[in-house]
């Protein structure tokens, strides 16, 4: 009776060792295509492509993991999808880290250096438009209901001095920028990282109105599913991208100045904040 005990213990002992070590390698498969990384339509979706594709591939030969740029059809849906867990590694605003964090798992990283999140209000330079009081009953272009810094920053602030708006939502940030520089709307929501990143003859014709507090940057996280070793090549190769001219060269055209370290504890600051969206997707 010992003997039979003693095989069945080594047996189940067995058992769970390769269990656990098939779960092991197919965690830390590298998935079809490469790891999805994710990044928030602030742009249409060429232009999109052509800022975040030269990165990845940048990445991917710094860091030796394989990266594949992922986007979606506009905020609402890429916001779905972080819900969801479609991708591996993603840039995000602050507030969403928040909700992904908890619901999903996913967990900062890294983050843009020397930097803070800044929503402004954008209107037609040498337009009508010259205080936000003049904004009262008219409609105004915003990307997205749950856009943090371009949307729920500036219609809060609006809300507070009573001034009444009709938020459009135009799908991206540059959607925005475009639409207040043709005269289509008054005035629009967007973030100044992203307006300093636009096209200049589109960024010639703007003018800001308005500028909110500054809140912790957009962070790059990663969900859990990602082995911790794959999260820290590619944290190592966005941090010393600034070190290098032409990683460099590529945090430029996005209008980064460099790269750093981050982790869930930097965003504190943020949970003690009542942030909800302006209206329910």
């Amino acid at each position: 009776m010992q003997t039979r005990t003693t095989r069945m213990r080594i047996f189940v002992a067995f058992s769970t060792v390769l269990i656990f070590s098939s779960i092991q390698s197919a965690w830390s498969e590298v998935p079809p295509g490469g790891y999805a990384f994710g990044i928030g339509p602030t742009h249409s979706a060429t232009e999109m492509a052509k800022r975040w594709t030269p990165i990845m591939q940048y990445l991917t030969e710094k860091s030796g993991v394989p990266l594949q740029f992922k986007t979606a059809k506009d905020i609402p849906t890429f916001q779905q999808q972080m819900k969801e867990g479609v991708y591996d590694l993603a840039h995000i605003n602050p507030y969403h880290y928040l909700i992904y964090h908890k619901g999903s798992g996913y967990t900062a990283f890294a983050r843009e250096k020397d930097s803070k999140l800044v929503g402004v209000l954008v209107v037609k330079k040498g337009g009508p438009i010259q205080n936000v009081n003049q904004l009262n009953g008219k409609t105004i272009a915003f990307p997205a209901a749950n856009a943090l810094a371009a949307t729920w920053l500036p219609v809060h602030m609006l809300r507070e001095k009573n001034i009444n708006v009709t938020p459009q939502y135009v799908v991206s940030m540059d959607s925005v920028y475009r639409s207040v520089a043709k005269g289509l709307f008054p005035a629009g929501g967007g973030e100044m990282r992203t307006l300093g990143a636009i096209d200049p003859e589109v960024k010639d014709q703007l003018h800001i109105l308005w500028t909110s507090k500054a809140l912790p940057p957009f962070p790059f996280v990663a969900h859990p599913r990602v082995p911790k070793e794959v999260v820290a090549k590619v944290q190592k190769a966005l941090v010393q991208m600034a070190t290098d001219p032409q990683g460099l060269a590529l945090l430029k055209a996005n209008n980064f100045k460099g790269i750093e370290t981050s982790d869930d504890a930097d965003y504190d600051a943020m949970r003690k904040m009542n942030i909800k969206p302006v209206e329910a997707n």
